[in-house]
């Protein structure tokens, strides 16, 4: 059996749906629940100590991103490097590579955080939004010609969204 890198926090450990995959190379700390069909990948930080760590069903999680305390809707992709911390993403979001979303920031369902973006403390996105740059700016999805749904089902199904399947290595039981 494959080392895990789950850990209790004051008597609570993680629970993970038995059809999520989680990479034995991610660390899981405390009260931490990953829903069904999400992924979490290697180098992942999931750490509910102050607060709670919430992934949705069908949420992917990407290679050294950190969660602190956050709840990840459903159908939400987490780039890799993303650091979210004391925050909420909510349901059909895309969280880019290497972006921060800071504490007490509410990312608003459908919504795109562009790669590299910083988002200050204490945000509130609407809904449908396009959140870049540093500081971050928020214009609506409709000006960009973007769609959080267009992108997530490209990169959750067909060949990338079974490479969990053909990395059997990383998620094997």
């Amino acid at each position: 059996m494959p080392d895990r890198r789950q850990y209790r926090f004051e008597g609570v450990e993680p629970e993970i749906h038995p059809d999520a995959d989680v990479s034995r190379e991610s660390t899981l700390v405390g009260d931490v629940t990953v829903g069904a069909d999400a992924s979490v990948w290697p180098g992942v930080v999931l750490r509910g100590d102050i607060g709670p760590v919430s992934i949705g069903q069908q949420s992917h999680v990407g290679d050294n991103a950190v969660v602190h305390a956050s709840t990840i809707g459903d159908r939400v992709m987490v780039g890799h490097g993303a650091v979210i911390n004391e925050a909420t993403v909510e349901d059909g979001s895309l969280v880019g590579f290497n972006s921060t979303v800071n504490t007490g920031v509410t990312v608003g369902a459908g919504s795109v955080v562009a790669a590299g973006a910083v988002i200050p403390e204490q945000y509130d996105i609407p809904a449908e939004s396009f959140i870049r740059g540093v500081p971050a700016r928020v214009t609506p999805l409709s000006d960009e010609r973007l769609s959080a749904e267009e992108i997530f089902s490209k990169y959750s199904s067909g060949e990338y969204g079974d490479l969990v399947d053909r990395h059997e290595e990383l998620f094997d039981e």
